[in-house]
């Protein structure tokens, strides 16, 4: 019998680690390190999996054998993170929502440091799901619990919240320069407003076309912008990504219910580089695919047998900023162009650190 692609690459990683360990212990030598690189070989490689990390005990310790130096604010578990969702790459800072702790979690890369997001009182946050930043660096988070958007400025005061009471369940918020992005799932859309005066503007699907059964959106979870504006929505309940321009026309959309390559069974978290390629996050498979500008398949990244470096993945963001911080942990003759990181809900490896490139 075939073994699937997917079982296939993870057999393969994890064989590569199993033949660096028996080699250190032949020989007594220190232990070759095994680096992962996706696609397998004979392909190029263009992804490399870095590190992981989950609880306090991990930032810990002096910088030569730590990834990050750990001073807490506001105290923060001896678990480490709970159950965290949503992320957000910005200022030299990795945003994490956390449903568990009932709170954004901040670790900070310039000063190596981690603690909560100060939200009390008007800013108190509930169930934070999905969070994103503007270019001014303000934050907005949807709030399942309070179900409501809070916005707080650069400073992390609050400022304002989008929604009232039943109003609308977000589930996730985008935002370009003129406009903020809401998936509702209680209307079934993506609902739009105006950024400098949060008044709502239009939802997407709009107009007759959102009664379109190849159209319609049902389960509007997680959203992404490209660079030309467009607006990218995971549909869940539909198992493919709609795309549809700044005022809302559907374009096009991408992938399929199934559990093979270009397929989704349970599709999470989107994000977008700066080529426009798409990431997506299945659940089911467990593993990050990337999509070209025409919603081609290009390749998919992942450990879905052993859960080494993903369980239950949810979110996949993408950081040009914060390549530096991880430089210890790249391949000689790899050239990283960026970061991705891959946050899971369950596992010893909640925030998954990849490095996109290629061979030099």
């Amino acid at each position: 019998m075939k073994m699937p692609v997917y079982k296939a690459i993870a057999c393969a990683a994890m064989a590569a680690v199993a033949l660096g360990i028996m080699a250190g212990c032949a020989t007594q030598k220190p232990v070759k390190i095994a680096y992962h690189f996706y696609p397998a070989p004979p392909d190029e490689p263009h992804l490399q999996y870095l590190t992981s990390f989950s609880t306090q005990k991990e930032f810990r310790g002096s910088e030569e054998n730590s990834f990050m130096s750990y001073v807490t604010g506001k105290k923060m578990p001896d678990h480490g993170y709970g159950k965290p969702y949503g992320a957000v790459a910005a200022g030299h800072k990795l945003y994490v929502c956390d449903t568990e702790l009932g709170a954004v979690i901040e670790a900070d890369f310039t000063k190596r440091h981690m603690s909560m997001l100060a939200a009390e009182g008007e800013g108190e946050l509930k169930l934070p799901l999905n969070m994103t930043v503007d270019a001014e660096g303000n934050l907005y988070v949807a709030d399942a619990g309070r179900n409501q958007v809070v916005i707080f400025d650069s400073k992390e005061n609050y400022v304002a919240a989008i929604g009232k009471v039943d109003e609308m369940k977000p589930r996730d918020v985008a935002v370009s320069k003129d406009k903020i992005y809401v998936a509702d799932l209680q209307k079934h859309c993506v609902r739009v407003f105006d950024k400098a005066t949060r008044a709502p503007l239009f939802d997407v699907p709009r107009g007759e076309v959102a009664t379109n059964k190849s159209i319609e959106i049902q389960t509007p979870t997680n959203l992404g912008l490209d660079s030309n504006g467009n607006l990218y929505v995971a549909d869940t309940g539909h198992f493919r990504v709609k795309v549809f321009d700044a005022d809302g026309k559907f374009l096009r959309s991408v992938g399929e219910f199934g559990d093979g390559p270009g397929q989704f069974s349970r599709l999470k978290g989107i994000a977008l580089d700066r080529d426009n390629q798409l990431y997506a996050v299945d659940a089911m498979s467990q593993v990050v695919q990337i999509f070209n500008v025409e919603g081609r398949l290009l390749t998919f990244f992942g450990d879905p047998t052993s859960g080494t470096f993903q369980n239950l993945p949810a979110k996949v963001l993408v950081d040009y900023d914060d390549v530096d911080y991880f430089k210890g942990f790249i391949a000689p003759g790899f050239k990283v162009q960026y970061l991705v990181f891959v946050i899971n809900q369950f596992g010893g490896h909640k925030i998954s650190v990849y490095g996109y490139g290629n061979k030099q």
